[in-house]
C-alpha cells in the first residue's frame, strides 16, 4: 500500500476534543490488517535507514507502532510511560501541555549507554511529548537522532522543533491544518 492508500484509511473526526479541531483517528488504519502492516514496514524502513539499534515509543499509541517496528527489525523496544506505571525507580520529566502539564518516565536500566534509538509514534503535533522523550532517553545515555511518525501535522510545528534539537524526522503522511 502506498502512503496515499494509508492516508485514506485515517478517519478525520471534526470538532474533537473541542470545536475547531480535526482529530486524525488511526483506529481505522490499525484495524486494517494490510494498512497496519504496510505502516509498520514503512516506519521500520525509516528506522533501519537511520541505524536504529532500539525503538522507543510513547504511551499509548506509540506502543502500538513502536513495538511492531521493533519486532519487524528484530531489535528492542523501550516504553516511554505515563507516571506511576513502572514498578521501579524511574527517570522522569515534566513537560508543558497547551492546557496544563504532564510527565513521562522511563526505566533507566533499560537503556544501554550509546544505544542508537529511533522514536516511533502515531502522530507529531506540537512535539512536546517527543522532545521530552528525547531528553529523557539522552539523560539515560542513549543517542537519539531520528524520529518516525505515521502522521505529521506540519502546521503545529512539532517536526520543526525536533529538527531544531538535532533529530531527523520522517513521517508516512501529512495533514495540513490542526
Amino acid at each position: 500500500m502506498s502512503p496515499a492508500d494509508l492516508k485514506a484509511l485515517v478517519r478525520t473526526v471534526p470538532d474533537f476534543p473541542e470545536p475547531g479541531i480535526q482529530f486524525r483517528d488511526i483506529t481505522t488504519l490499525i484495524s486494517s490488517g494490510p494498512g497496519f502492516a504496510a505502516s509498520v514496514r514503512l516506519l521500520a524502513g525509516q528506522a533501519k535507514a537511520a541505524g536504529a539499534s532500539a525503538i522507543a515509543g510513547m504511551e499509548a499509541r506509540g506502543f502500538i507502532f513502536g513495538a511492531a517496528v521493533a519486532a519487524e527489525l528484530g531489535i528492542g523496544f523501550l516504553p516511554v510511560r505515563k507516571p506511576g506505571k513502572l514498578p521501579i525507580a524511574t527517570l522522569g520529566m515534566d513537560y508543558a501541555l497547551e492546557y496544563g502539564s504532564d510527565r513521562l518516565e522511563i526505566d533507566p536500566g533499560a537503556v544501554v549507554e550509546g544505544d542508537r534509538i529511533s522514536i516511533v509514534d502515531d502522530l507529531i503535533a506540537t512535539g512536546g511529548t517527543a522532545i521530552t522523550a528525547t531528553e529523557l532517553l539522552r539523560q539515560a545515555g542513549a543517542q537519539i537522532a531520528h524520529a518516525a511518525f505515521v502522521i505529521d501535522l506540519p502546521d503545529l510545528g512539532g517536526a520543526t522543533r525536533l529538527r531544531d534539537i538535532g533529530i531527523a524526522v520522517d513521517s508516512i503522511m501529512q495533514f495540513e491544518g490542526d
